[in-house]
């Protein structure tokens, strides 16, 4: 390959800082800015039922993983655009010599055209985050995190903000119409949503189609065709308002169409949270922090006589953050056409002071469809799960995270995850070092 004698990030570097040097010592009259910035998180992890439920003879995993991210912004009155590359792996991941391997990567190269004080149009690949992550976010907690490649038209001012965009993706230059086979993408999507905020209060709707393309093959398995099969994702996704100490929130999300194995979809999800905040100590920053809510994810029932999937899919959420950070549910396509979920949890916060909090997470789950063994019907309840964390400011630059949780199963769990012989402890822990310098978010994968 071309870059057997000089890596990737090497020759970036050598192309874009002569380009740097020279957007800097332009004219001020051009009324532009040029900007490198970037992050570097290294997480070590200990896995002992973090996914999926892990066997009596199993051995845990121990490894440790890294994100570097490096971009590049200009602003101008005209444009403004991005480019950020990554290099996300587990350490000792590629193979000695490191020549090229598969972990880096472009994360996000937009370019944004403001049409005047309230539209702009912002095209490439890039970052979507909304309502808190929740079916739209950009998965920071994994290394390698998720973007689209689309087009976005924004119209913000004030209170109200509506944006609208899509997509159409394929697998690469062609002559001729090719089968898109990239896994974990759509073949096309498009989305508005709409928020309003009046005073204490914050709403918005949403609409978001997502198009799997379905191939189908001839008798000796050559591609003869393909279908579209849309699924929509419409609601909700937030309604929240805020009085003083006191935050009540709620969302819906309905979910129709069709699956990819052209099965009709009729799934929902829902919830609703009370968070009260107490200040202890102004001056020092100090406080407390208490939220319970209810989380419902529709699923299939395993004693269903219809083929009508009603389990609902977070398709592009950050799902880390949401039904227990052990990833049981929904993350890495677990979960995802299944029994559903019901998700009962008690957050607590601590602030020890503006550098330092201490969290405690309580999740009791629940199968929200019936299941099923040996023809008899199973208690739906799936277990405990207990998520400890800290987080600590070592300075403006430099934040420290750490996290155990513990999870107890049930036969229902273990029935569903396939484990016949689970071990007595399923646990998994992990200490981050994060540097992000000028980031508004010094930590990852949290919800309070």
């Amino acid at each position: 390959m071309w870059w057997h004698h000089e890596p990737p990030i090497t020759l970036y570097l050598r192309r874009t800082v002569p380009l740097a040097l020279l957007l800097l010592v332009l004219p001020a009259g051009l009324h532009a800015q040029f900007s490198v910035g970037g992050q570097l998180m290294q997480r070590s992890e200990y896995r002992s039922g973090y996914g999926k439920l892990i066997a009596r003879t199993a051995d845990p995993a121990v490894f440790i993983g890294h994100r570097a991210r490096i971009h590049a912004r200009y602003d101008h009155e005209k444009v403004r655009f991005l480019v950020s590359i990554q290099d996300a792996r587990p350490w000792g991941a590629p193979d000695q010599p490191n020549a090229g391997d598969p972990y880096f990567s472009v994360h996000e190269a937009w370019a944004e055209l403001p049409l005047n004080p309230s539209w702009s149009l912002k095209l490439g690949r890039q970052e979507l985050t909304y309502d808190e992550a929740r079916f739209l976010g950009n998965g920071d907690w994994t290394l390698r995190a998720a973007t689209h490649d689309l087009a976005l038209l924004r119209f913000e001012k004030k209170g109200t903000k509506v944006h609208a965009g899509g997509g159409y993706n394929v697998v690469g230059e062609s002559l001729t119409e090719q089968h898109y086979t990239v896994n974990n993408r759509y073949k096309a999507a498009q989305f508005v949503r709409v928020e309003q905020r009046l005073g204490g209060f914050t709403g918005s709707a949403m609409l978001w189609a997502n198009g799997l393309q379905q191939h189908h093959t001839d008798s000796v398995g050559n591609v003869t065709g393909h279908t579209m099969r849309y699924t929509y994702t419409f609601g909700l996704p937030t309604l929240r308002y805020v009085r003083g100490r006191l935050t009540t929130a709620a969302f819906l999300y309905l979910q129709l169409g069709q699956d990819r194995k052209g099965r009709n979809v009729q799934g929902h999800d829902a919830g609703a949270w009370i968070t009260y905040a107490l200040p202890l100590d102004t001056a020092r920053g100090s406080g407390f922090r208490f939220t319970v809510g209810a989380e419902l994810l529709s699923g299939t029932a395993q004693d269903a006589t219809d083929a009508i999937n009603r389990s609902y899919d977070p398709i592009h959420s950050t799902k880390h953050a949401w039904n227990g950070y052990m990833d049981h549910f929904y993350a890495g396509g677990r979960w995802a056409d299944g029994v559903g979920l019901i998700d009962a949890h008690v957050r607590l916060r601590y602030d020890v002071g503006r550098r330092t909090f201490l969290s405690l997470n309580a999740h009791e789950f629940h199968a929200a469809a019936t299941v099923m063994r040996n023809g008899e019907r199973m208690d739906d309840r799936l277990g405990t799960e207990l998520d400890f964390t800290v987080g600590h400011l070592l300075n403006k630059v430099v934040s420290l995270q750490l996290g155990y949780s513990h999870l107890l199963q049930t036969g229902t769990l273990e029935h569903l995850e396939g484990v016949a012989d689970p071990a007595a402890v399923q646990n998994w822990g992990y200490i981050a070092i994060l540097y992000r310098p000028g980031m508004k978010d010094r930590f990852t994968g949290l919800r309070f």
